[in-house]
């Protein structure tokens, strides 16, 4: 009894209540009072005349705010059940659904809230009138004020419903006018070398067909040439023009390429009555430069999608799909903004709702050196027309670094590849570029792997530069710490031999690495890994081994250094003294990309900083840059200056010193004045018919380094046969130009 009591309780206190603010209105004029509940304010603000029943109000009301809540929900079921039964029947629920639908996604809708302002009228029709205000993915926020719903007594349902129109969506659609938005997509910038030069530009051209929707002339006819001339299905250009354009006249029917455009376009034009618009593509002046590092651009995948939306974006996008192209994407591409219109049956622009300007896309300057990059690639390509072990090996990778800030100013990965060819127009055509797409595919030396950094191998002797390291900073070699190196080493039954058979004599840490005495670093891995089984791993992933170089603009694997917690699932037995001597000299479980070890060297010439390499330079619009490459210090290693100092000397006898295994690549080279310091390394692998790695890696000048480079040669040979020569002539070019 008590419950019904309050029950009855508040309906009468709540009619007062909308009684009493009906009489503030007539007699004073004020808005609503500020005692009222949110829900009584958004249901009836301001009062209809007095002799309209105050029940009558509180219910239509209701239903406005229902409707109108519904739309915010994205109910369109509800919705459509709110209107009045003539209607429903003149407006079926899925073409009601779909007119909303369609507003939503050319507004880009993310939400919307709506604020009452009055109930008005008499009788059995009454206006609510109350602003909308949409939050756009792309426009952001706008607001619509003083709509007007109106609502009817419903004979069918005795109730009051919504006496819906297309005004009802925004009011000049009811006139027959169209909810329009018209992107400003901005033109993807460019890339330049970090002198300037044009590495990738918008100057490729295609032609982008639009038909009106209200005057083909056949539409069979139209779709079937539109479907020869695209390549696309009938079934694909009626499913556009019939049911995806909407109630958008103007459809984008796709892009021809210039060739094709001239072949089909009179046709399209008589056929469909098409209009055609140029617009530009990518395009790399020389793809078969850098295709490793600029990448290609694309279509985004599916999960890509939504992302992209939510920035103003759509599926036919052109994105960066890999390179520096898909890692520095936002730079780039800029963002979108756009015009929302309501545009007349006539064309004319009635109203703006929302315009927002698109953000400017930011050209890039890479630290690549282009003339650099060319040089490179040319010497390699002479290396390979002339080497006697060409046929056997599959590939190469140059990496030229500045040992003082990171900054990559050559990276070539061989064989290359025309990145032109992975845009979605080529430049040099479709079906040329389908050819070498099919080509590339069935290349079995893997063109499109980027054996800078995504390519592991075994070191073989480059990396005694890291066990000296070691062997000196734990103090299981000094200075002064000779081994006599017979030719061979063993311990027990473990009988390993030197390259060189006859054996060096004497020799300490800088001789050592001069000579390359593989028994001399044998026999430090086996003292390292006495003293600690974690000395040697623990060196080569400090200095960067075994892990990502912080290079993020273009995928890395990490490769392998193997230690006392993983060697067993690698090999199936515990750690023992013969994994550290494997590792001593590069080989075992051991694989590192090439700029891993650069990166090793670059710290052994720059006085132990291991450094981020960098791709990108600088960003900006014309010549307003700002810094990307800045120096970046991702560990001090806080190696003894004078260890290093050894180290270096035994590097540089390797080119100049009466032993050094490349001094007989660099006699009477002009470089010797400049004073180059390297290594040369050469890496078994596997199979007893193929050639070793050749590696060779050096930096220079010897007093005051400025660069590192690696040139890794796959199954080419000895390192101071292949890898050594081809450094030096890189190295020439770079100091002295063209020879």
């Amino acid at each position: 009894m008590k419950r019904k009591l309050a029950q009855a309780i508040q309906v009468i206190v709540r009619r007062l209540v909308i009684l009493c603010l009906f009489c503030i209105v007539i007699f004073s004029g004020c808005r609503q009072a500020a005692a009222l509940s949110e829900e009584a304010a958004r249901a009836i603000p301001t009062a209809a005349p007095k002799q309209q029943a105050a029940a009558d109000l509180e219910a239509a009301g209701a239903v406005a705010s229902s409707f109108l809540d519904a739309w915010q929900r994205g109910d369109f079921a509800a919705m459509h059940h709110l209107l009045t039964f003539r209607n429903r029947e003149l407006t079926s629920f899925d073409e009601f659904r779909r007119l909303y639908q369609n507003a939503q996604n050319t507004m880009s809708l993310e939400s919307l809230e709506y604020r009452p302002q009055t109930l008005t009228g008499e009788g059995r029709v009454l206006n609510f009138q109350y602003t909308m205000a949409f939050k756009s993915r792309i426009l952001g926020k706008f607001s619509d004020p003083n709509r007007l719903l109106r609502l009817v007594i419903d004979p069918q349902a005795d109730a009051w419903r919504i006496a819906w129109s297309r005004s009802d969506i925004f009011a000049e659609m009811g006139q027959g006018a169209r909810l329009v938005f018209e992107e400003q997509v901005p033109s993807r910038a460019n890339i330049y070398d970090r002198y300037g030069k044009v590495l990738g530009d918008q100057n490729g051209r295609v032609v982008r067909v639009l038909v009106d929707n209200r005057h083909i002339p056949e539409r069979e006819i139209c779709f079937h040439s539109l479907s020869e001339a695209s390549g696309k299905s009938v079934e694909f250009f009626r499913d556009l023009f019939d049911v995806r354009s909407g109630t958008d006249w103007i459809v984008d029917a796709g892009i021809l390429e210039a060739t094709d455009y001239i072949e089909t376009g009179d046709r399209l034009q008589a056929d469909c009555a098409a209009e055609f618009r140029q617009q530009s593509t990518r395009r790399y002046s020389d793809g078969t430069l850098l295709p490793h590092v600029l990448g290609n651009v694309g279509y985004p995948d599916a999960e890509q999608v939504p992302a992209l939306e939510a920035i103003g974006f759509n599926a036919e996008t052109i994105i960066g799909k890999a390179g520096i192209e898909a890692s520095m994407n936002r730079t780039l591409a800029g963002q979108p903004g756009g015009r929302l219109s309501l545009i007349g049956p006539d064309g004319r622009r009635i109203r703006i709702l929302s315009e927002v300007r698109s953000r400017i896309p930011e050209s890039l300057w890479l630290t690549i050196d282009a003339d650099l990059q060319a040089a490179t690639l040319r010497l390699l390509q002479g290396a390979y027309e002339d080497g006697a072990w060409a046929e056997d090996s599959p590939g190469a990778a140059i990496v030229i670094m500045d040992v003082r800030n990171g900054e990559i100013l050559a990276l070539l990965s061989h064989p290359t590849f025309d990145a032109n060819i992975l845009n979605p127009f080529p430049s040099m055509g479709r079906a040329a570029a389908t050819e070498s797409l099919d080509a590339l595919a069935e290349d079995e030396r893997l063109p499109m792997l980027n054996r800078t950094t995504q390519g592991a191998y075994p070191t073989g002797s480059v990396m005694k530069g890291l066990t000296s390291i070691a062997a000196l900073e734990s103090g299981v070699y000094d200075e002064d710490s000779r081994y006599h190196c017979t030719g061979s080493w063993a311990y027990g039954a473990d009988i390993r031999y030197d390259w060189l058979r006859s054996g060096h004599g004497i020799m300490s840490v800088q001789t050592g690495i001069t000579n390359s005495c593989n028994p001399f670093f044998y026999e430090a891995g086996f003292r390292l890994n006495a003293k600690d089984p974690w000395l040697l791993p623990a060196y080569a992933l400090k200095l960067g081994l075994g892990q990502s170089s912080g290079l993020n603009q273009i995928p890395e694997v990490a490769g392998n250094i193997p230690t006392p917690d993983n060697i067993e699932q690698f090999t199936g037995l515990p750690w023992s003294y013969a994994h550290a001597v494997n590792l001593s000299i590069g080989q075992g479980e051991v694989l590192a990309t090439p700029l891993q070890m650069l990166r090793l060297y670059a710290t052994i010439a720059n006085g132990g900083y291991l450094l981020r390499p960098h791709l990108v330079r600088e960003r900006g619009i014309l010549d307003q840059r700002s810094r990307v490459a800045e120096r970046d210090v991702m560990l001090d290693t806080g190696l003894d200056p004078a260890n290093l100092a050894i180290i270096r000397r035994g590097l540089c006898d390797v080119t100049s010193g009466y032993t050094g295994t490349a001094a007989h690549q660099f006699y009477n080279s002009p470089l010797l004045d400049v004073g180059v310091c390297g290594k040369t390394g050469t890496a078994q692998v596997p199979g007893d018919d193929k050639r070793p790695h050749s590696w060779f890696i050096a930096y220079a000048p010897a007093k005051e380094p400025q660069i590192a480079i690696v040139v890794m040669v796959e199954n080419a040979g000895e390192g101071s046969a292949v890898a050594a020569p081809l450094t030096r002539e890189i190295l020439e070019y770079y100091y002295f130009g063209s020879r």
